[in-house]
């Protein structure tokens, strides 16, 4: 059974599609059944891995909405291993026309319920915000990668999404947790981006992972290209942090945390 990841930070610009991505990219290339889960209107990880979205017919929007079967809207990349949900602008709409349902809460988590033994992984890209689609992805997923931006208010809306995390735990899904936290953007130049690792490492402790993402022109380019960048320029900086952050993921599920 596949175990589920979601890459949440209601705070946009902080790296999310991008860890998204790469990290499935990455884990696919490590020789594993990786499906990538698109849960953003923006379907930014949709077209980093090279599907045009101007020619979906069908989307998670239509799984989430007309409860379509989430094998009917899987697409194959050209990345062995590596399968995505695609998203478009139609999920925009989503929160709406979902808020009548009952158990709208666990919408997804059903839906992800007959393919998740296809694969050995499920990596979930939810959107910038605490809304329904974000509530979600978090009562499908087993557990939370958190990025966090080496930047000036990188813990600002942190408290938020730890509270959103903790009423998602007691009341809809007991199992989740943050199993990692992903510093990302950092210029070792800049004393600031230094200050705000040892504070994000003080105030997370043990699960802000050692692998730090630094910024780099490759992972800014990859994506116009529709690729990872673990595909794109894999002897980059950004794309060797993210394979080792990928690595890490791994073992840390190979020993069976939960």
């Amino acid at each position: 059974m596949g175990r589920v990841y979601a890459v949440v930070n209601q705070k946009g610009g902080v790296g999310k599609t991008t860890t998204a991505v790469n990290v499935a990219a990455a884990i696919a290339l490590a020789a594993h059944r990786v499906l990538l889960l698109d849960a953003d209107p923006q379907g930014n990880a949709t077209s980093g891995v090279g599907i045009e979205k101007g020619k979906l017919t069908h989307s998670i929007y239509h799984v989430l909405v007309d409860d379509l079967p989430m094998q009917e809207v899987v697409l194959p990349t050209s990345i062995e291993g590596l399968d995505v949900v695609p998203s478009t602008l139609d999920l925009a709409g989503a929160e709406i026309e979902l808020m009548p349902r009952l158990s709208r809460e666990h919408v997804l988590r059903n839906a992800l319920e007959p393919v998740k033994s296809l694969y050995e992984y499920v990596v979930i890209d939810t959107p910038p915000s605490l809304g329904l689609l974000t509530i979600n992805c978090l009562t499908a997923c087993d557990a939370a990668i958190v990025p966090i931006q080496c930047e000036y208010y990188a813990l600002e809306g942190i408290t938020q999404l730890m509270r959103t995390i903790e009423l998602v735990r007691r009341r809809l899904n007991p199992h989740l947790h943050i199993a990692h936290v992903l510093l990302t953007m950092k210029d070792p130049r800049l004393r600031l981006a230094q200050q705000v690792e040892e504070e994000v490492r003080n105030f997370f402790g043990q699960i802000v992972s050692p692998i730090v993402i630094p910024r780099n022109v490759r992972l800014s380019e990859a994506p116009s290209f529709g690729m990872p960048v673990v595909i794109y320029d894999p002897r980059s900086r950004g794309a060797e942090a993210y394979r080792q952050f990928a690595l890490e993921v791994m073992q840390h599920d190979s020993q069976g945390a939960r």
